[in-house]
């Protein structure tokens, strides 16, 4: 996370992201779309990874939106972006996202299309993971990312704790803690993150330890139950989890 309120140290000037669009055109809705979304502070996007076909057909982006706390308080600070051009016609298309972690970002571009192993982030921008568990649950976040819908996040720029929270809820009803919390906070003075994983069993429950993490009143995060397929009887199906209504920040 490059947070606007604490750089990271300097290592070397701030990349440009640069969409190579000179040369395309697009009707007005989506030129419209594209300049009020991206173009309107492309001088504030940071590109923390990016993709390019061979042919030009596709791009990926992951970017850094430095603006983001201008806005509204907890915004996510990631935007991931899927450029497409079609190079006969001279037209470009686009999807974008607002997300609050780069595995997210990540996630959202590969199952786009984008190569897994061609989307990794520049580890000279942003805090690096402090330890394996963060390396490993990144991973697992940018791969798996489509088996959850996020439905809530925020992110706290204060220096003195920087934090992100999100929750999750399970796309497959018998997952085992159908919700989750991922939680990410930055070491400011080892200049190195952290993120952990918590399971919850209703919406309730995990939007609650997100205010409570937020005001800095957590206790520790609940472990995710394992997987109890294996252990119940063959021919014995598990009822489907109630679906909490949602809840709207």
């Amino acid at each position: 996370m490059l947070s606007p309120t604490e750089p990271a140290p300097a290592r070397k000037s701030l990349p440009q992201v640069d969409f190579e669009l000179d040369d395309f055109d697009a009707d007005e809705e989506m030129y419209l779309d594209f300049y009020r979304q991206v173009a309107v502070r492309e001088d504030m996007l940071v590109p923390l990874a990016e993709h390019h076909t061979p042919n030009g057909a596709h791009s990926y982006y992951v970017l850094f939106d430095r603006t983001a706390t201008l806005g509204h308080p907890g915004m996510p600070q990631y935007v991931a972006i899927h450029l497409k051009r079609d190079r006969e016609k001279e037209t470009f298309d686009f999807e974008q996202a607002l997300l609050p972690l780069p595995a997210m970002a990540q996630s959202w571009l590969i199952h786009r299309g984008c190569p897994p192993d061609a989307i990794g982030l520049d580890p000279e921008l942003g805090p690096p993971p402090a330890d394996e568990t963060t390396r490993a649950l990144e991973r697992r976040l940018a791969g798996d990312g489509d088996h959850y819908a996020m439905g809530y996040s925020y992110t706290c720029d204060d220096p003195d704790d920087m934090v992100t929270v999100v929750a999750l809820r399970a796309l497959d009803e018998r997952a085992p803690s159908p919700f989750r919390v991922v939680v990410k906070e930055v070491d400011t003075d080892a200049w190195t993150h952290t993120l952990r994983e918590g399971g919850f069993d209703t919406v309730g429950e995990a939007l609650q330890w997100c205010d409570d993490r937020l005001t800095g009143e957590a206790g520790p995060l609940p472990p995710v139950r394992p997987a109890a397929a294996a252990s119940r009887p063959a021919g014995v199906a598990k009822a489907p989890a109630s679906r909490p209504p949602g809840r709207s920040r």
